[in-house]
């Protein structure tokens, strides 16, 4: 059944095999979506610097430019940096979706998949995008310092700015500013944050902190390492 918000976004399916991608467009289609197709990473990314897409469907191993590649580049591209992608893995690739949460993806679904699951995880994104367009009550607000966060709406800002951040991005700066002066150790972050459990060695963690410190500029370094534990962020000027 259409959904009138959904029929308001579109949707870049990006996959080398035809027929996931008809199918997958099809049923975003039936729920109310815009989409279009690529079939490799070079098309994927000329389709982005074409039309911005508000989502992007992204398979990992494509036989041209590879989905963790199309994914990097596209976080680093202005346009792109926030734009959510959900990539498709191997069944049991945990590998794979370590590294593509390192590149920057927000969410995955392991092929081969349920249509309706995937269909699922774009509506989340989708529900998650809505709410950043609404104005929020001062009770979803938490501050520290310069940095302010819209915990309904998934929107950071530092000084009054909003600063584009993926939703991965997002949930690990909320959850160092929730415990803003407590160190948070890198297996309760990739706990908290990604749902690995601790036993996953992965510079996952380290990866996001960078790129997050580098996004939220001279406000990034709040963001204090503790050598050999995790990351703590020290309280600011209030």
């Amino acid at each position: 059944m259409e959904n009138p918000a959904a029929s308001e976004l579109s949707v870049l399916i990006v996959d080398d095999e035809q027929d996931l991608r008809d199918l997958v467009d099809f049923n975003l289609r039936q729920a109310g979506y815009r989409t279009r197709q690529a079939a490799g990473g070079a098309s994927a990314l000329a389709s982005c610097r074409s039309e911005r897409p508000d989502i992007i469907v992204l398979d990992l191993n494509l036989p041209d430019v590879s989905g963790l590649d199309v994914c990097r580049t596209l976080r680093a591209q202005p346009g792109t940096s926030d734009v959510p992608i959900v990539m498709l893995t191997a069944r049991g690739g945990e590998i794979d979706r370590v590294v593509g949460f390192e590149a920057g993806a927000d969410d995955y679904v392991s092929k081969p998949f349920s249509v309706r699951e995937l269909v699922l995880r774009v509506d989340a994104v989708r529900r998650r995008l809505g709410r950043a367009h609404a104005p929020a009550p001062a009770s979803s607000r938490l501050k520290a310092g310069p940095v302010e966060l819209d915990i309904d709406g998934f929107l950071a800002y530092v000084d009054g700015k909003e600063v584009p951040l993926t939703l991965l991005e997002f949930r690990l700066l909320k959850f160092l500013v929730e415990g803003t002066g407590r160190v948070r150790t890198r297996e309760a972050l990739l706990d908290q944050v990604w749902g690995y459990s601790s036993e996953v060695e992965t510079r996952t963690v380290d990866t996001h902190v960078k790129r997050l410190r580098d996004k939220l500029g001279p406000a990034g370094d709040a963001i204090e390492t503790v050598r050999g534990v995790g990351y703590r962020f020290r309280a600011g000027e209030q």
